[in-house]
């Protein structure tokens, strides 16, 4: 079961998408991030609500799976289908960010930590700090789940949260140059992978990854 959840979640959706209908590998372009975002650059609303719904319901496969019964199970299924996204052994290890198997995930084991996710990602994007609010999120979701279902909360909470930060922090591709500790500290608080001037705002992985 553990290892179907991660399977799901590999599936690169929305670089096969980009493949059939645009002959784009999102890999190559803009961030690298294989995500609903670079989707819809490269082709339309269509594509990525589609594609969007179904990166949601690979997160909910896992938990699905164990049960409403096996809380703890279902939180390492969730978490395992949030790093086959971010990890997918189809892209050689390239993926997205995981907020959407992270969102389907969530609302098959703690639906209130969806709406958390929700808000961040909505209310970032509003602010044009998606990266940002996806952060203040993803860090609420451990003392939230933890006050509302215990034990469980925590298992389901670190879970998911693991794997969304250390996508953060890894990025795309390792950082270069003498400010490597600058690189790690804005991709972890602003999910952007260099430091280039006029990129404030700017949290493209993040947004639908």
């Amino acid at each position: 079961m553990l290892g179907v959840a991660f399977a799901v979640g590999s599936l690169p959706l929305a670089n096969l998408a980009a493949s059939r209908l645009a002959g784009v590998d999102l890999r190559r372009i803009g961030t690298g991030t294989v995500s609903g975002t670079s989707l819809y650059e490269v082709t339309s609303l269509g594509p990525l609500a589609l594609v969007g719904c179904l990166e949601v319901a690979k997160g909910a496969v896992g938990p699905a799976l164990a049960g409403r019964s096996r809380p703890e199970l279902g939180a390492v299924a969730a978490g395992l289908g949030v790093a086959g996204h971010n990890w997918s052994p189809w892209l050689r290890g390239a993926g997205g960010r995981g907020i959407s198997p992270a969102l389907g995930a969530t609302a098959a084991l703690a639906p209130e930590a969806t709406v958390v996710l929700s808000l961040g990602l909505g209310v970032g994007r509003l602010a044009g700090q998606t990266g940002l609010g996806c952060l203040v999120a993803m860090v609420s979701l451990i003392p939230l789940l933890v006050r509302t279902r215990g034990r469980p909360g925590w298992w389901i909470g670190t879970a998911v949260t693991a794997p969304l930060l250390v996508k953060r922090a890894l990025g795309n591709q390792p950082p270069s140059g003498a400010s490597r500790g600058k690189v790690y500290v804005s991709r972890l608080v602003f999910d952007r992978d260099n430091l280039h001037p006029g990129t404030e705002g700017r949290s493209p992985g993040s947004a639908g990854g």
